[in-house]
């Protein structure tokens, strides 16, 4: 990407390749405070590279902060580190911060959670964040990337995986390159208003 995806600017104004100005958020601020809108109680935001530069911010934006001193060896680390920092809890949202989702979209995933994985899709493609029971915190505290980390998790549950049918295509959206980036800055914040 160039630059930390955590800390590119997000938001209806942001023109492709700008800097952050004054006001305006970055995407992992973006990110906590609509987890936070949607009803989610403790956001533990997980760190790696460049975790110091990140750290304030999302403290700031009201998360929690926990380091990743194994980000290297792989994301399922990431979600062992986040796991393994919460308390036992009724559901887990797994998010990801280059997979901007609004308050409404969490917010509808975990009214409708059933257990114990509810996910996201799109035309009968499965999107993001996914919604996990607490009974299942044991599992993510042992994911490897070996054994393919919160995928495995989610099919190990198989047809109890609840698919929650959306309108809009925002819930498939990662931003991997640059031009992910530039293309979700123009079209994502009409997108999530329909």
């Amino acid at each position: 990407m160039g630059s930390p995806k955590p800390l590119l600017p997000w938001g209806p104004s942001t023109p492709a390749r700008a800097g952050l100005r004054t006001g305006e958020e970055t995407l992992i601020e973006y990110d906590i405070r609509q987890l936070r809108e949607a009803g989610v109680d403790d956001v533990v935001v997980v760190l790696g590279h460049r975790a110091a530069e990140i750290a304030p911010i999302a403290e700031s934006a009201g998360a929690r902060v926990v380091y990743n001193v194994r980000y290297r060896d792989g994301r399922a680390t990431s979600l062992v580190a986040g796991a393994s920092a919460m308390p036992s809890c009724d559901a887990i949202v797994v998010a990801s911060v280059d997979q901007p989702r609004p308050a409404a979209v969490v917010r509808r995933l975990l009214a409708e959670h059933a257990g114990p994985v509810t996910v996201p899709a799109y035309r009968g493609v499965r999107g993001h964040p996914v919604v996990l029971d607490g009974a299942l915190l044991s599992e993510l505290r042992a994911a490897t990337d070996e054994t393919q980390g919160l995928r495995a998790v989610v099919e190990r549950e198989g047809r109890a995986v609840r698919e929650v049918e959306f309108e809009t295509a925002v819930v498939l959206l990662d931003l991997n390159t640059r031009e992910d980036y530039d293309r979700a800055v123009s079209t994502y914040f009409g997108e999530v208003k329909r």
